[in-house]
């Protein structure tokens, strides 16, 4: 077993594959470095090859006997992710886990995806239900468990169910509260949909308090040409161990949710301190906007229409 901090204890997975997105950086790389130290072959999907080698070395750096590896992937490119999910299943492995941690956040202006969807809701949602579907067989085959990496963001905020691109006035933050819960909902549906049809698939979600990410540093493809100012308060405060974690700390609910005995499918894990912003993995009570069970079969839906991609019983079996 592997101990690490905050007395969080990853099982050993010797046999174990799991796919990690946004392990390029940040939050994912943390993920991506405790999985392998505990033995999980990881799969890193990233948009920028010379990001995920520099990952990858930093990796080998603590862990040299690291079995991980590169995969090509834009969440913001329903192509780019089938073509993904094509290779993986050539390759017949089952997956063990798949946490979803990528993610782009406020852009100052409305963006958009390849495929012409608003680039929050595209990229932290469709993309990686879309993910989902194509690795579907893989995932049954592994009895995987799935992690939905939120965001506090989701605690408030709606679905803007008329106008879900944000054509008619865009709002960057209230867009990004929107993927996030709209992310939330599914993985909660792919838990009750998974127990209904007999997948085997444990689907969780966590969020990763409030930290010093690189979600909200300059970002120029974003039209952020500086870190926000929440950037930089955010990071002398988890400097300081005020409040808020750090960008290890974060990563330790998606690993909870993953890796734990203790872990349940439909279960929420976030950070235990003052407020949820920062400490050691937990449960979460359920925040508002995931409750109605009924918005997860509607966003359920939509979605496979959106993304072309079915998520059912002929998918899970690879038909």
């Amino acid at each position: 077993m592997s101990r690490n901090s905050m007395d969080l204890i990853i099982p050993a997975q010797h046999d174990a594959r799991a796919v990690v997105t946004g392990a390029s950086d940040g939050i994912g790389l943390g993920i991506a470095a405790r999985l392998a130290a505990a033995g999980t072959e990881v799969v890193m999907p990233v948009r920028n090859r010379q990001k995920g080698a520099a990952a990858i070395e930093t990796i080998r750096r603590s862990v040299p006997d690291a079995r991980v590896s590169l995969r090509d992937l834009d969440l913001a490119s329903l192509d780019s992710v089938a073509t993904l999910g094509a290779a993986l299943a050539s390759e017949e492995t089952p997956i063990n886990i798949l946490i979803a941690n990528a993610g782009v956040m406020t852009p100052p202006e409305r963006r958009t995806t390849s495929d012409g969807f608003e680039l929050q809701f595209g990229a932290n949602h469709l993309g990686h239900f879309a993910l989902v579907g194509h690795l579907l067989p893989l995932l049954v085959a592994g009895k995987a468990r799935v992690v939905s990496q939120i965001s506090v963001a989701a605690q408030h905020g709606t679905t803007n169910w008329n106008d879900l691109q944000w054509e008619r006035s865009y709002d960057g933050m209230g867009a990004y509260r929107q993927s996030k819960i709209a992310f939330g909902l599914f993985g909660l549906e792919l838990e009750r949909r998974s127990r209904r049809e007999g997948w085997g698939i444990t689907s969780a979600l966590s969020h990763p308090g409030v930290a010093p990410s690189n979600l909200l540093s300059a970002q120029p493809e974003l039209g952020r040409s500086a870190q926000t100012t929440g950037r930089r308060v955010i990071g002398a405060l988890a400097r300081r161990g005020i409040l808020v974690g750090t960008a290890e700390t974060a990563g330790l609910p998606a690993l909870f949710a993953a890796t734990s005995p203790d872990a349940v499918g439909g279960g929420f894990y976030g950070p235990s301190g003052f407020g949820h912003l920062g400490g050691a993995p937990g449960p979460q009570k359920l925040y508002p906007p995931l409750r109605d069970d009924d918005a997860a079969a509607r966003i359920w839906r939509i979605s496979e229409e959106l993304t072309g991609v079915r998520i059912d019983a002929s998918a899970a079996s690879g038909d």
